[in-house]
């Protein structure tokens, strides 16, 4: 049954008019509510994942639990309706489990602090932050264990619980979760940051009431979800066809030798709303792959794209959620049944978006973006030190963002826009290893008009015998072009011993050893090309073979010749001339390279990996939770 909202004081707001100045003044209050929210965050938490890389995602919800201000949309009406308890002020709620809150956090790392907000004996608010906890216990350091076959394998699972109950803390509680993961000093401090921001945020709010007062604040909050309602109901006029569009996308691999793994959708028009439908996305997997995808979610995703595309001055909330309809098929690797295994869900989160992608600019392919988000690239390493101390890393890295229409993508730049890199200086001084090579990885961004981003060649040089894990993907199948714009490189690591012998390595891999002098050189692919190459600037070209963004016979994807580093005209003339006539015809939308097939034949000679095997799924039976 679901929660029961406990509030002393049962008048209801009463719905007041609201001038454009307050609304503006009560808007840019929250944008700024949530700012400090990832202040206080990184000023508190103590992992490198969400302190220095800010892998945390804040929310402030209405009464009702509609997101006005945050990015991954709102969770709480799946929280509230698979809570079977009450919701009172003074309570504070911890949860981890993604098939309790209907994916709305996609797997056991995600640990997420609910803040209800009341005033006056009143529901005002919720202010929320979930943050990616380096280590929650479970098989392998990190517990992101890419071969396991439940969620069982992957760590504690906390389904929703109150560790703040009416103002009183349950310290028990907290002890018994810390007891599960190999570092409960960093979680313990990254737990305390996500609930000091949900408090900083509350109190924000509820000066924002007491300006305001409490009617005319969320009359404030409505007026916000309907100005988002109204300027995407106008975008989705304009920008969708009410004819079905279908793209498709891969997964690589799933880290068991299978792959790769499909995932479909196609999108319409009925009249004022928008289906999007997953028909035809491949079975879950036996292994961690899957990504739980919160329907929620996903509509603020779809609506992100659209608005970043087509209006970026909108604010992004939930107000247009009735818009849109997502179908997901039950035990598909986007909707998989308990107990999946979830851990390894960052590839599909990334396809996610470069699907959305294709979807989007099909009709418009002026404001076609080329593949390149693509995935998150992990790395974990791990082990005891010389004084007898663990150390455990868990690092994200960066690939080449996809050429764009307004411009080159950017080089080795996180999914999220708001992601850093970990210092090197800050993994040189914590953990025993040292960062050889941090730089571009040239000519790995697809040619184009406008360049995809490179990718990034990131060389660690491990000074104590451990561990390592690595989650990436894109190695298989290539991020693809788009407007003639060509394939962005794959992603390659390769494990160099102490003596100077080279092995290729797989992108997905589990508890690799590595020697003292070790060195493991990480390259992450690059983004798609946009438009056309022979287009773009030769000049350009001739200054980005200064930088080391490609070289000189990268230079030559583009009909450019280069002598010395200066741009040889003649040559050049001659060489677009002969490459236009070699072409044959118009240029395509989506260029996605080889087909899955001749992937397969061409793959160990072009990867020195062998090619991932068909899967072959089984029934999947529907398991209670």
């Amino acid at each position: 049954m679901p929660a029961t909202i406990v509030q002393s004081n049962p008048t209801p707001f009463v719905g007041v008019e609201i001038d454009p100045v307050t609304l503006d003044i009560i808007e840019n209050a929250l944008r700024n509510a949530r700012i400090e929210m990832d202040a206080t965050l990184v000023r508190t938490a103590m992992s490198p994942g969400i302190r220095e890389q800010g892998d945390a995602f804040p929310l402030i919800a209405d009464h009702q639990g509609r997101m006005i201000v945050g990015q991954f949309g709102s969770f709480i009406g799946g929280f509230l309706a698979g809570y079977d308890g009450t919701v009172e002020d003074g309570d504070l709620f911890l949860l981890s489990d993604p098939y309790s809150v209907e994916g709305a956090i996609s797997h056991s790392n995600d640990w997420l602090v609910l803040l209800p907000v009341f005033k006056n004996g009143r529901l005002l608010a919720y202010t929320a932050m979930f943050g990616h906890q380096s280590d929650i216990g479970g098989k392998v350091a990190g517990s992101m264990p890419i071969d396991a076959h439940s969620i069982f394998e992957e760590g504690v699972r906390i389904p929703p619980v109150k560790i703040w109950r009416k103002g009183e803390y349950n310290a028990d509680l907290v002890r018994l979760v810390m007891h599960q993961t190999r570092k409960p000093d960093w979680c313990m401090a990254d737990l305390n940051a996500l609930i000091a921001s949900c408090r900083v945020a509350a109190r924000r709010l509820l000066e924002l009431s007491d300006r305001f007062g409490e009617d005319l604040y969320v009359s404030a909050t409505q007026e916000l979800l309907q100005r988002n309602h109204r300027a995407m109901k106008q975008l989705i006029a304009s920008s969708i066809s009410e004819e079905p569009a279908s793209f498709e996308d891969y997964i690589c691999d799933d880290g068991m030798g299978y792959g790769p793994y499909r995932i479909k959708c196609t999108m319409r028009r009925e009249g004022d709303r928008v289906i999007l439908d997953f028909d035809g996305t491949d079975p879950q997997s036996d292994a961690s792959i899957n990504f739980y995808l919160n329907e929620n979610m996903f509509k603020m995703f779809f609506g992100i794209y659209m608005i970043m595309v087509f209006d970026p001055q909108i604010l992004f909330n939930d107000g247009f959620y009735d818009l849109i309809e997502v179908r997901i098929p039950e035990g598909s690797l986007l909707k998989p049944r308990f107990p999946a295994a979830l851990s390894g869900r960052t590839h599909a989160l990334g396809r996610i978006f470069d699907i959305l992608g294709g979807l989007l600019g099909q009709k418009t392919p002026e404001f076609l973006n080329a593949a390149g988000f693509s995935s998150s690239p992990h790395l974990f390493y791990s082990g005891v030190d010389a004084g007898g101390q663990w150390f455990q890393l868990f690092q994200i890295g960066f690939g080449g963002i996809p050429g764009r229409p307004l411009g080159d993508g950017p080089d080795g730049h996180s999914l999220w826009p708001g992601f850093t890199n970990v210092p090197n200086e800050f993994l040189e001084r914590y953990f025993p290893l040292r960062i050889e090579r941090y730089e571009t990885a040239p000519d790995s961004g697809g040619a184009g008009l406008h360049r995809g981003g490179n990718g990034i060649h990131m060389t660690y040089r491990f000074l104590e015998p451990g561990v390592i894990a690595i989650h990436d993907d894109r190695w298989f199948v290539p991020p693809w072009g788009v407007n003639g714009g060509a394939p962005g490189a794959r992603a390659r690591k390769i494990l160099e011993k102490a003596d100077g012998t080279q092995t290729i390595v797989g992108n997905k891999l589990e508890q690799l050893q590595v020697e003292a002098g070790d060195q493991l050189h990480y390259i992450t692919w690059g983004g798609g090309g946009w438009g056309d190459p022979l287009e773009r600037d030769p000049a350009l070209v001739a200054r980005e073979w200064h930088q080391g963004l490609v070289t000189a016979d990268g230079a030559r994807r583009y009909g450019v010749v280069l002598a010395d580093g200066a741009v040889d005209e003649a040559g050049t003339d001659a060489l677009r001339a002969e490459m236009r006539a070699g072409r044959g015809g118009p240029l395509p939308i989506f260029d996605f390279g080889p087909d899955i097939d001749t992937l397969r034949a061409r793959c160990e000679a072009e990867t020195g990996l062998p090619a991932p095997r068909q899967p072959a799924w089984r029934p999947q039976p529907a398991t209670a939770g």
